[in-house]
């Protein structure tokens, strides 16, 4: 029997397995895609208090060998669904089953991606989906952001500080030919499709949990972006983390 499965080789995963693995417990990490989650996409990280200016993929293999190091198994499985069993949850993936006596969700978010149209017309300037962790590389550039509603404000008033120009189109307008960059905000979803019925979803399909990171099934927990939170950054991922493996 595991002690605990981790669903997501992020920031929080991670962070939730090395608290784990310095605690005793046996851990498990299981991740469909690329190990460390979306930052590794990201040339410079210059936000991540004490370590400054380091490419989300260095920072991120970091972060995995130190999990690694309190034993902690990171294996690339897509979890098809959970079953639970009371005491114990049964993880079922494309390769096997996994049962543990805990299970940390941390899988993260997708973000909605230009339209087949705008990739095209963005030609090979560089397309970021965090404004926070790449907006710094074009002080003093024009850029454009693409999307609406709340984040594409967000995004806006954030580059308005560092950009020379900020251009906002919607989904499918052309993107100004001088711009340098596009930031895309269409907004983003969670990686929840295979928690329904298991644990509270929010309307937008987000792990309802609080700051404690408990959900509404004993044994489950849930950290970094797929909770119902407010600010979704590296910092606030791997806070999720440390707290969620506190709870084992």
């Amino acid at each position: 029997m595991i002690d605990v499965v981790i669903i997501g080789a992020g920031m929080a995963g991670l962070t939730a397995a090395i608290y784990a693995g310095r605690a005793g417990k046996k851990v498990v990490v299981l991740e469909s895609n690329v190990k460390g989650g979306e930052i590794v996409e990201s040339t410079i990280v210059s936000n991540y208090p004490g370590v400054p200016d380091i490419s989300g993929a260095d920072l991120m293999e970091t972060v995995a060998k130190q999990a690694e190091g309190f034993g902690t198994q990171i294996k690339y499985e897509e979890v098809l669904g959970i079953e639970d069993h009371g005491e114990y949850k049964k993880v079922k993936t494309d390769e096997g089953e996994y049962e543990a006596k805990a299970v940390i969700l941390a899988m993260g978010t997708e973000p909605r991606r230009l339209s087949e149209k705008q990739a095209a017309d963005a030609g090979k300037r560089p397309v970021s989906y965090c404004a926070v962790c790449d907006g710094a590389l074009y002080e003093g550039k024009p850029v454009v952001v693409v999307g609406s509603g709340n984040t594409a404000k967000y995004v806006m008033k954030y580059l308005e500080g560092i950009a020379s120009k900020v251009y906002h189109i919607h989904h499918d307008d052309p993107i100004p030919e001088d711009a340098e960059a596009v930031f895309v905000a269409i907004g983003r979803v969670p990686n929840t499709g295979f928690l329904k019925g298991l644990v509270e979803l929010d309307s937008n399909g987000y792990v309802v949990a609080g700051e404690d990171c408990k959900t509404s099934c004993p044994g489950i927990f849930v950290a970094g972006d797929c909770r119902t939170k407010t600010t979704r950054q590296l910092v606030t991922a791997a806070g999720d983390g440390a707290v969620a493996a506190g709870q084992l």
